[in-house]
C-alpha cells in the first residue's frame, strides 16, 4: 500500500504539472491512487502561485498583476494543458457534429473559435475574480488561488469516478475513467471541503463557509460540464478532464467573490 501510494503521488503530480517526477508505473490502480491525490498536486500548484501573486501585490505594482500572476502560474505549470482541454472541448461541444466527428474536431491541433472565445471568457473571469480578491488583501488573493488550484484539482478525482466511461479506448482520459470508488472519492470531498474551509476561518467565520462553499460551487459546475459531456461524447477524455478542471476553478474564485 505504501509503495501504491508512492506511485499514486508520482503519477498525480507527473501527469498534472510539469514538476520534474517521474512516473514509473502506469497501471489502473497507479492511476487511481493518482487521481485520489490530485488535490495535493493542486494544492502544491496553489501555494506557488500564491507566492508569486502576494510577491507581487507586495512588491507594489497593485492586484491586477498579482492576479495575472496567479493565473499564470497554474498554466505555466501544466504547459497550458488544462486550458488547452477546456478549448478543445468547448470546439467539441460547439460544432454540433455528431460524437465521432466532434471527438476528431477535439483530437485537432488547432482551436476553433469556440475554444477562442471560452479561453479569453475564463481567463479575464479568473484575473477579475483575483483581482477582486489581492484588492482586500494578500491573504485573501493567496487563499482564493490556493482554494480554487485544490477545487479544481479535487473535480478531477470525482470525474474519474466508477460509473464514468472513457470516451475512446486510448489516451490519459481512458486510463484514468472509472479508476476511483465513489466511496473514496466522496470522501476526499469531505476531507478537501473541511479543510478549505479551516483554511478560510483564519480570514473569520464568514470566510469558513464561504471558502466550503466555493469548494461545493465548484465540484458542481464541474459536474455539469461532466454530465453534458459524457451524454455528447459517450464518455471523457483527457480534453474533458481539462474543460473540468478549468471549469472547477473558475467556478470556485467566483463563488469566493459572491456576498462580499
Amino acid at each position: 500500500m505504501t509503495s501504491l501510494n508512492s506511485h499514486g503521488l508520482r503519477f498525480a503530480f507527473g501527469t498534472l504539472t510539469v514538476l520534474p517526477v517521474r512516473v514509473t508505473r502506469w497501471d489502473r490502480a497507479t492511476a487511481r491512487a493518482g487521481m485520489l491525490c490530485a488535490p495535493l498536486a493542486g494544492l502544491v500548484v496553489g501555494l506557488l502561485a500564491a507566492a508569486l501573486g502576494s510577491l507581487s501585490l507586495l512588491a507594489g505594482p497593485g492586484p491586477l498583476l498579482a492576479a495575472v500572476a496567479s493565473v499564470a502560474v497554474p498554466a505555466a505549470l501544466t504547459r497550458g494543458l488544462h486550458l488547452d482541454g477546456l478549448a478543445d472541448t468547448a470546439d467539441g461541444l460547439g460544432s454540433g457534429k455528431p460524437t465521432e466527428d466532434a471527438l476528431r474536431i477535439m483530437k485537432q491541433s488547432d482551436i476553433g473559435p469556440f475554444g477562442v472565445i471560452t479561453l479569453l471568457l475564463v481567463l479575464l473571469a479568473q484575473v477579475a475574480v483575483l483581482f477582486e480578491l489581492y484588492g482586500q488583501g494578500w491573504a485573501h488573493g493567496a487563499l482564493g488561488a490556493v482554494v480554487a488550484a485544490v477545487a479544481a484539482r479535487l473535480a478531477l478525482t470525482l470525474a474519474s469516478r466508477q460509473g464514468v466511461p472513457a470516451a475512446r479506448p486510448e489516451g490519459l482520459g481512458a486510463t484514468v475513467a472509472a479508476t476511483v470508488p465513489a466511496g473514496r472519492a466522496l470522501l476526499a470531498v469531505v476531507a478537501t471541503v473541511a479543510l478549505c474551509a479551516a483554511a478560510g476561518a483564519l480570514l473569520g467565520p464568514y470566510a469558513a463557509l464561504r471558502h466550503a462553499l466555493a469548494v461545493l460551487g465548484a465540484l458542481a459546475a464541474a459536474e455539469l460540464l461532466l454530465r453534458h459531456c459524457v451524454r455528447r461524447f459517450g464518455g471523457v477524455t483527457g480534453d474533458v478532464f481539462g474543460g473540468v478542471e478549468e471549469t472547477a476553478a473558475t467556478a470556485a474564485l467566483v463563488v469566493l467573490t459572491l456576498g462580499t
